[in-house]
């Protein structure tokens, strides 16, 4: 290894270089026959992709090299090999809107080897996926030990033992310690690769910031803000007085340019004031006679407003049996409906209610979101499988007496956070409702959750009301820092779960 460096520089591959690069593959590749590429190919790759081809230079001599195609994915996603991607060593296969990064070639001369050059190249090649948004890297990974262990190992047996660090395969290591992750074996892959016994490995780095080109007029959020309604209970004369102060709260944290509005659970819970002389079962059912109308006003607003609203929840009878529901009201004016799924040994006991049959994500024009009503987050079931349909958000509006059941639901959906790598907005009601059985008082403070790594608060709160106090919170989350977590994070709870031993699965 080279010992006196006076600097390293990565540059565009200009066809100045051609004999350095001759030279340095003829040295690289002693076993091949014929083991460089022409002048006149070279040429070809620096006018038709510049920017795919780079070296780079210790001390102004050329240490190693990277040459790229740009290719459609859904031609070259199956076994394929080397002649056929570069299309009998023409490189016509090259498309100016191709999707994905072919990594064709790439090598660092032995005296500069154990610099971490290689991982210099490679970063460039992501960024330039970023940068130009492409899927992502593919290559067919040569497996230069396996002619060592073909007699007792297939091809797979290999690979597994190579990621189980039982065997040391330079190529392949070192092509997963960079995120690459093998996809499919490829038999017959380099004319006279006796090594690999002309094997090779497609490997896929995937670019976590890539787009689908959208054909419609529509915009894809990444940064997303959220309003977090803290209601106080209080009187109010009728629904129109409740409704009013709703509206309030919306035009205020759309007035921020809110992307939600989440509200709590049984935010509507003052209404049953008026028939406080009914039995409690009596009282909730004549308050579910006010849920069409209050749905109806709210998807008026989350288009007056342009707002999503969450609604919290209000009970609502389906199939003459009484549920604790709530609606996702968006702005371009549809409805969903969402159920608690387990109610409370209270909610059961007193009021008679059911608990929700169904489990599922909301597509909103922010992505993928869940929603959780209060006692529902406190079973990580569910919001695992939210996270394995794509959710990004999680909302959970909840209605908590006293701090400890407060403590249960806060601590909980923290949880939920790290453990399934996404956000998490709670919101709650505080004060009191001396006329209102069953409701008298309230604790509450609502937050903002993420997961614990360097891209995120050390705590993971994002944001925190007063407690015990009405106003509102607002906050923005990044979605594209889900992502490299997703990726990159310092653990990876979605990606190390054990799936060999166990899964979960909705009935």
């Amino acid at each position: 290894m080279i010992r006196n460096i006076e600097n390293i520089e990565l540059e565009f591959l200009t066809i100045d270089d051609y004999q350095a690069l001759k030279s340095a593959m003829i040295e690289t590749y002693p076993n091949m026959e014929n083991a460089y590429w022409k002048e006149s190919l070279i040429q070809k790759l620096i006018n038709d992709f510049p920017q795919g081809q780079v070296v780079i230079k210790v001390n102004g001599n050329l240490a190693g090299c990277a040459l790229s195609l740009r290719v459609d994915y859904a031609e070259f996603d199956r076994p394929h090999t080397y002649r056929e991607v570069t299309g009998n060593y023409t490189f016509n296969t090259l498309k100016k809107d191709g999707d994905v990064l072919y990594g064709i070639e790439v090598f660092i001369k032995s005296e500069f080897r154990g610099l971490r050059l290689g991982r210099r190249l490679y970063d460039y090649r992501k960024e330039l996926c970023e940068r130009e948004n492409l899927r992502g890297i593919i290559f067919g990974g040569r497996i230069p030990n396996y002619h060592k262990y073909s007699d007792d190992l297939s091809p797979k047996q290999y690979i597994e033992s190579v990621r189980r660090k039982e065997i040391h395969d330079p190529v392949l290591n070192f092509q997963i310690s960079n995120d690459f992750h093998p996809s499919k074996i490829m038999k017959g892959y380099l004319e006279g690769d006796a090594q690999s016994n002309e094997y090779a490995v497609l490997l896929e780095w995937d670019n976590i910031y890539y787009q689908k080109t959208n054909t419609k007029a529509a915009t894809n959020k990444k940064v997303i803000r959220l309003g977090l309604i803290q209601w106080q209970m209080r009187s109010y004369k009728n629904l129109e007085d409740l409704m009013q102060q709703a509206e309030f709260f919306i035009d205020s944290v759309s007035g921020y340019r809110s992307d939600f509005a989440l509200f709590p659970e049984f935010f509507n819970a003052p209404l049953m004031a008026e028939n406080n002389h009914l039995k409690e079962s009596d009282a909730i059912r004549e308050l579910a006679k006010h849920t069409a109308e209050i749905v109806k006003k709210f998807s008026e607003l989350a288009i007056t407003y342009n707002i999503n609203i969450i609604t919290g929840s209000m009970p609502e009878f389906k199939d003459d049996r009484l549920y604790n529901a709530g609606y996702l009201c968006k702005r371009d004016g549809t409805t969903e409906r969402y159920e608690k799924l387990h109610v409370t040994p209270d909610e059961a006991k007193v009021w008679g209610m059911q608990g929700g049959s169904e489990i599922r994500t909301f597509d909103t024009d922010c992505g993928k979101i869940g929603i959780l009503i209060c006692y529902d987050v406190e079973f990580p079931e569910l919001s695992r499988l939210l996270a394995d349909d794509g959710m990004d958000i999680l909302f959970v509006p909840f209605l908590t007496d006293t701090q400890n059941g407060y403590s249960r639901v806060r601590h909980c959906a923290q949880a939920r956070a790290i453990e399934n790598e996404c956000y998490v907005a709670i919101a709650g009601s505080v004060g009191n409702l001396p006329k209102v059985n069953n409701m008298d008082i309230q604790y509450a403070q609502s937050m903002v959750f993420t997961p614990c790594d360097f891209s995120f608060p050390a705590n993971g709160i994002k944001a925190e009301a007063t407690p015990n106090t009405e106003m509102i919170l607002i906050c923005d989350v990044d979605i594209d820092l889900l992502r490299e977590l997703n990726q990159f994070g310092s653990v990876k709870n979605l990606k190390d779960r054990r799936k060999d031993l166990f899964e979960l699965k909705k009935k």
